[in-house]
């Protein structure tokens, strides 16, 4: 299988640099003062409080990770071709299998293009979304990830950027 998930596993693991967008804003997120990432290559957006989060050098064009200021927590969000012309199902496997195995999960609704997976491994919560776009060609994720013992603290900084993040269309090839 080709697939592979470079925006979440090599984004733990390792830097890159790309080229992003990154646009200020004087915006509260809940009350907190945000800054919104807006992927030129494919269009897919979302806010993140400025207070909790400082960029990385981005990924590639695909994607960006953002670290917590005492480095425990981390924010990504990219997205990749669906190469293998996956299905929802298979990718959302694919995903437990490679990202998540043992882990206890807790959230996962499934609908027509899009997925969640939420739980603990390890010590770590992780809550990641992953939305299919341009007809299931493109596969478009973000994912929170940080540690249990600060639930009380990042738990409403995901529910903040859920409903900020908006999936990309653009670049359907």
């Amino acid at each position: 299988m080709r697939c592979v998930r470079p925006l979440l596993v090599a984004a733990l693991v390792i830097g890159a640099s790309g080229v992003t967008a990154v646009r200020p804003s004087a915006q509260a997120l809940g009350g907190e003062e945000t800054a919104t990432y807006v992927n030129k290559r494919y269009g897919f957006t979302l806010s993140y409080p400025t207070s909790h989060f400082r960029p990385r050098e981005p990924l590639s064009e695909e994607g960006r990770v953002w670290v917590s200021h005492d480095g425990s927590a981390r924010l990504l969000a990219g997205a990749l071709a669906n190469a293998d012309g996956m299905t929802l199902a298979g990718y959302r496997k694919f995903v437990l299998e490679q990202s998540y195995p043992g882990a206890s999960i807790e959230y996962a609704p499934v609908r027509d293009t899009w997925f969640v997976i939420s739980g603990t491994r390890d010590g770590t919560i992780f809550y990641e979304r992953v939305t299919f776009t341009c007809g299931g060609h493109r596969i478009n994720s973000w994912a929170m990830l940080y540690p249990a013992a600060e639930r009380n603290v990042y738990d409403r900084l995901v529910e903040r950027v859920a409903r900020s993040y908006r999936a990309g269309t653009r670049n359907c090839e």
